[in-house]
């Protein structure tokens, strides 16, 4: 970036701690709020309340931004702060940029004339965060499984961003993958780097072969009946946002493990994940003139 910018980190965890020590980094005047629980000491400024947030350029929230409660999401905090507190201390002009932001936030925002940029949204955010998603939900798999994935079934549900990425580290480690999509183009492209492939619709008959599935479609395909057809051995990785793809009251009584694994980038790999942010954020700040 060609110009230095007033830029104020809120909340978060790793992520975010990693991505304002890369912005103070390059010159950018970085300010923090509620993250001063953050394990190793730094040069950057702590806040002790949102006064002065006004004079930014640039207001950076986490992912997720709030909790249900309308809180700023701050594990490595121990101060409430409310995000509706500090939108209406902003003022017009100002950006305002966040992950999975809030229809009420950002309506608040907007009544403000405050730009707001949800970088969850963002193609290269997506695509980026799928790899430490899914080498999270290998290690996941490794580490409850006891054993290596070389020769195991996995099955992996969705050809999306995640899916495709998670199907070519699988397979590269010898695991026998087979990947479900919906669309015809998708099951061509399945095939042609050497997985098998079914049909999303099949697989409540076809799941039971697999003793490892992991699951990236945010719908509840493997309901009652689909779980009922797993070995009791069988491990489920759920990866999907909302709520899942899986229904966990039925596995747990039929005695089936699911791991919902959410937030897997700022989980294992922090540090890989504060860069990813850094560089929207820097497409961001290239795009939007603040």
């Amino acid at each position: 970036m060609k110009r230095s910018y007033d830029i104020w980190v809120l909340g978060g965890d790793l992520r975010q701690v990693k991505l304002a020590q890369l912005l103070q980094q390059e010159g950018h005047r970085v300010q923090v709020l509620g993250m001063e629980l953050r394990p190793e000491p730094d040069q950057l400024t702590d806040r002790d309340s949102w006064k002065g947030i006004e004079t930014a350029d640039c207001v950076i929230l986490p992912l997720p931004a709030e909790k249900a409660d309308g809180m700023l999401n701050a594990p490595l905090s121990q101060r409430r702060i409310t995000l509706a507190q500090i939108v209406e201390r902003m003022k017009p002009g100002q950006l305002l940029c966040g992950g999975k932001l809030s229809e009420p936030l950002r309506e608040q925002a907007q009544k403000r004339d405050i730009r707001v940029e949800d970088y969850l949204l963002r193609e290269e955010f997506a695509v980026k965060n799928a790899v430490p998603t899914a080498e999270g939900a290998i290690q996941i798999a490794m580490e409850e499984l006891g054993c290596t994935l070389c020769g195991t079934k996995a099955l992996v549900i969705g050809y999306g961003r995640i899916g495709k990425v998670l199907a070519h580290r699988l397979q590269g480690m010898g695991v026998e993958v087979t990947v479900s999509a919906r669309r015809n183009s998708d099951l061509a492209w399945i095939e042609a780097f050497g997985c098998r492939s079914i049909r999303t619709k099949d697989i409540g008959s076809t799941v039971g072969q697999y003793p490892l599935i992991f699951n990236t479609v945010p719908v509840r395909l493997l309901d009652r009946a689909a779980l009922a057809s797993l070995k009791p051995e069988s491990l489920v990785i759920d990866l999907a946002g909302g709520s899942g793809g899986t229904d966990l009251k039925a596995a747990a009584e039929l005695g089936i493990k699911v791991i919902w694994a959410r937030g897997l980038p700022g989980k294992v790999a922090p540090v890989t994940a504060g860069h990813i942010l850094h560089e929207t954020i820097t497409h961001i700040l290239q795009e939007v003139e603040v």
